[in-house]
This record gives C-alpha cells, structure tokens and sequence, in this order.
C-alpha cells in the first residue's frame, strides 16, 4: 500500500482527485490513533495521511477564536492554549497520541461533555478536501454562523468517509478559575441515579457528571466536578458535605484517568470491545442494570460505554436498544455486526454517502460497515 503524505491542501485535494479518477481506494487518516473505531478499514490501494498539515492558522485569544490544520497533535494544540488560560472542552480519548482532525472526524467527546456538549457545539468553521479535487470553506471565524448550509457539520462523526478534514476552527472557552470533585458511592444503579436527580434538579449545575462501575463489582461511584471560583466551590462543599472531595492534583488525576478509561481498555484487551448505548435520562437506571462490563456513564448526557473484554459478549450489550461497537477488536471479525439498529436517518447518511463518494473509496468498512 502506498502512503501518502501531502504537504498543503491543496497537494491533499489533487491527491484525492487523482485517487477518485483511478478508482483507487483510500484509507484516509491523521495519526491513526483510532484504528478500532467504527468498523475495521477494508484494505486499500492508497494509504492518505494529513499529519503533514499542521500549522496554527489565526490565534485569536481576546475573540475567543482560534484555527489549526488538521494534522496538528491535540495534545500539543490543547498545551498552547493552556497556556493562554483557555480551552476547548472536548477532553477526548486518544487525546496523546490524535491530530485535530481525527478527534473531529471521529466526534470524541469526554467528561465535559454535560457543560460544553460535543464538537458539533464547539466547532465554528472547518475547511475539507473532497475527492473532486475541491477544497470547501463552512463557517468561519466568528463564534456565531448562522448563514448558509452548514456543511461542516456532516464531517463530524464521519471517520473519514466522506471528505478530508484540512483545518478546524473552534471557540474557546476560558479554563476555570478553579473545580472540586465530589465521590458519592451506591450498591445500586437505580440510588445512583436518585442522587443525579437530585443534583440536576438543585441551583448548582455540574460541569460533568459521570457514573462508573468495574465489571463484576457492584459499586457504582458518581462523579460530580463543579467549575467555579472559591466562594461557589465552598457553597458546593457546604451542599454534599458527606461525600469524599476531591481538587488539586488528585482531581486531575481522577478525571485523566475517566477519559483515558476507553484508550487503557483498548491497549490491554486486544479482542475486547467498547459498546455505546444512547437512552433517555428518566430510563438510564433500568438501562444501566442491563448492560455487562465496565461502565463509563456521561450521566448528565444518557451516554454509556460498555467496556467488554471479549467482542463476541457484545450481543447482550447490543440487544439494549440505540446501542452499536464504537470501538472493535483489533483483528477484524466479519462475525461481528457493529451497528445491529438502524434508525429513520440511515437512508439520509447513505444519500449523503453517495454524494460525497460515490464509488465508495473513503475508508471503506469505516462507519460500523453499513456505509
């Protein structure tokens, strides 16, 4: 397989082009940090990375704005605005080792999610390659785009499938003047959920809320962090005073490992599995007690990730509905069915599919293999 390294948009644009005219398949990458996610790659003739495009675009930190290519590591795109004093709050997996464009392709998203919600809700403009040999400006550099389609947004989520990401604009939030943890422990799900209710129903509004139980253990833990300067924290303190708190370090260190809790499960069972489950706030608890393994719960958000050893126990998991394999087993197993329910949506991101791509050379297989 050849790989291919473009130096600009415009190389990567022409390199797509001539691809598409050769009928040569592509699998279209950042760092490949992810190759697990949604669906095994079927071989392909030409291996395209966008790794090369790197560069920082326009830094506005007083508009709260900033653009980078794709190909720039996240960790080190989260490290320069750290030390501006900002953010952008997706907190993904794979965050070490990803570029920008592959945790946008892929639409991670962590703890904050409860807060600050997804990349779709943190992304302002983008700019894409497509296999016509066409770069495509959506959205800008202003925190509110309201004109137009907004075509960026169908490249969120879309694991390369149907253009190449080649820069990313985001709005940026300002870091927290400070954060507490509160640890609450229940023998239960359904007490867990209780104590949620009770949470998000109260003045104070987390930043993130996450439940989280070990395979075969029957502890649940839920994890609340508040945002805030001291006089709110000491409020928050004041609100749960029986629950363990957690700040400074040990709070860093609590939330890294929550985040990197699918990256970790991943590198250590080769032929495991990460099952995520969509379901409705008022429904999580009788959810929660169907689902097997280790869970990762956004509780604020009803997204849950079943963390399972072995892919062939993901039938149980998958029965539960709105669920699918967002993460496979290393070794591709054509016994495995990613995505078992469909919704009302599919034959729209299939109309979408062929309009991109229609011979279907973009990371074929990607996208649970139904696209």
């Amino acid at each position: 397989m050849e790989f291919l390294q473009p130096a600009s948009p415009q190389e990567l644009a022409a390199t797509l082009h001539d691809a598409a005219q050769s009928g040569h398949s592509i699998e279209l990458l950042g760092n490949g940090s992810k190759p697990r996610a949604g669906g095994p790659i079927a071989p392909a003739d030409l291996r395209i990375s966008t790794s090369a495009l790197d560069r920082v675009l326009q830094y506005e930190p007083k508009d709260l704005t900033v653009s980078v290519q794709a190909g720039m590591p996240y960790a080190r795109f989260t490290e320069m605005l750290e030390k501006d004093g900002y953010m952008v709050p997706l907190e993904p997996c794979f965050a070490a080792s990803a570029t920008v464009g592959g945790v946008i392709a892929c639409n991670s998203s962590g703890p904050l999610r409860r807060q600050f919600g997804t990349a779709r809700d943190v992304v302002i403009g983008m700019e894409f390659a497509t296999l016509e040999g066409k770069l495509v400006q959506s959205g800008g550099m202003v925190v509110k785009n309201v004109a137009g389609l907004d075509m960026a947004k169908l490249l969120i989520g879309s694991l390369g499938t149907l253009a190449a990401i080649t820069s990313v604009n985001f709005k940026l939030a300002p870091l927290p003047a400070g954060s507490c943890t509160f640890l609450f422990d229940f023998t239960t799900a359904a007490a867990a959920i209780e104590q949620r209710d009770r949470i998000l129903g109260g003045v104070l509004q987390p930043a993130a809320i996450d439940l989280l139980r070990r395979e075969g253990e029957q502890q649940w833990t839920l994890a609340v962090a508040y945002f805030g300067n001291e006089a709110l924290l000491a409020r928050c303190r004041k609100e749960f005073p029986a629950a363990e708190v957690l700040d400074g370090e040990p709070e860093g260190e609590f939330w890294q490992s929550v985040a990197t809790s699918t990256e970790r499960f991943l590198a250590e069972h080769p032929a495991g599995c990460v099952v995520r489950t969509v379901t409705p706030l008022r429904g999580m608890a009788a959810c929660l007690e169907k689902l097997p393994g280790t869970l990762v719960a956004r509780a604020g958000n009803g997204v849950v990730y079943s963390h399972l050893r072995d892919a062939a126990q993901a039938g149980e998991a998958l029965r539960v509905p709105q669920s699918l394999i967002e993460f496979g087993p290393a070794a591709a197993n054509g016994n495995i069915t990613y995505w078992p329910q469909t919704d009302s949506s599919f034959p729209l991101m299939q109309r979408i599919k062929n309009m991109f791509d229609p011979q279907h050379l973009l990371n074929p297989g990607r996208l649970y293999g139904r696209i």
